[in-house]
């Protein structure tokens, strides 16, 4: 059984552990004492140069991928606190509860939430939604089949560290540049794979999900996050993209979709989507490796006894 066919089970065990216990609290979390860690270094560490920003990420990534080799069954997911904290947000403004609402987004965006109607806090978690499914379930689960557990925590590691330090701010411009580029890289494969599931989960709409990619997410500035929410929003039959607002300024952002814009019953819709393409995930690792299972068997039994007489 080749390597990536053998860790399929146990991978598709740790995402059905994740959608039934979650995530561990902070206090606890690997990738929040990560986090806290890498902060900490950023402050003595920092230098507006390209040079330091990588040393900064070969330095995270490294010590992640030592722990990863002694940790090999390891497999952190987070769909289950993903949804979770869509369903809070989703749940506010059914109640009409706008204030809530906007209280409960900074848990999934970094935007500015103090202004935004129903329909952009909508539009910011369905957008969440579907760039964080791939990012922390379809990522981690591409990356533990191709690398074990070193290749789930580099993958977590170098996200944690774009979130952190790869913005377009004066301060990270240059430090963040590495840890950008190498998420983007590293994000590639994990981004088409998320359309292509959305496709399988929502098989009505795989048309109007491969135009979306193909036409609308080669505008959007992230060459993966785009991927991920115009398969979004074109499986939800709505209209993604706009201004985004954050601390440190704005970011007008394409339009994804043909859709109409987003409301707030649309986030229980993004919430069903994503746990449907988490068990369409599921199933295709248990299929694989139950496959695996049962052929390597019948090519021992054949190289056995396949001698000439």
């Amino acid at each position: 059984m080749s390597a990536p066919a053998a860790r399929a089970g146990p991978v598709a065990v740790g995402l059905l552990v994740d959608r039934v216990f979650g995530e561990p609290p902070d206090a606890l979390h690997p990738v929040a004492r990560f986090g806290a860690a890498m902060q900490a270094i950023e402050h003595r560490w920092w230098a507006d140069r390209r040079s330091w920003g990588a040393g900064y990420v070969a330095l995270g990534v490294g010590a992640v991928l030592c722990i990863g080799v002694l940790a090999e069954e390891l497999l952190a997911a987070a769909g289950r606190a993903l949804t979770q904290a869509a369903e809070a947000v989703g749940q506010r403004l059914a109640v009409g509860d706008l204030a809530g609402a906007r209280r409960a987004l900074p848990w999934l965006v970094g935007r500015d939430p103090a202004q935004l109607d129903e329909s952009e806090i909508a539009r910011a978690v369905v957008e969440s939604l579907a760039e964080n499914l791939s990012d922390a379930v379809v990522g981690s689960a591409l990356w533990g089949l191709l690398a074990g557990a070193p290749g789930v925590l580099a993958h977590r590691a170098s996200n944690t560290l774009d979130a952190m330090v790869g913005h377009r701010d004066a301060r990270h411009a240059r430090f963040g540049w590495a840890a950008a580029r190498l998420d983007d890289v590293l994000g590639w494969p994990a981004a088409r794979a998320t359309a292509l599931l959305v496709a399988l989960a929502v098989p009505g709409r795989t048309g109007a999900i491969w135009r979306a990619c193909r036409d609308d997410a080669p505008s959007h500035p992230s060459p993966n996050a785009g991927v991920a929410e115009a398969a979004f929003a074109a499986a939800l039959d709505l209209r993604l993209g706009g201004t985004n607002r954050y601390g440190s300024g704005e970011e007008a952002r394409p339009q994804l979709g043909t859709g109409a814009s987003p409301a707030g019953a649309d986030i229980a819709r993004a919430v069903a989507l994503v746990r449907r393409v988490t068990a369409v995930l599921e199933l295709g690792l248990l299929g694989a490796w139950l496959v695996a299972r049962i052929v390597r068997p019948q090519r021992v039994g054949a190289s056995v006894g396949g001698g000439t007489p």
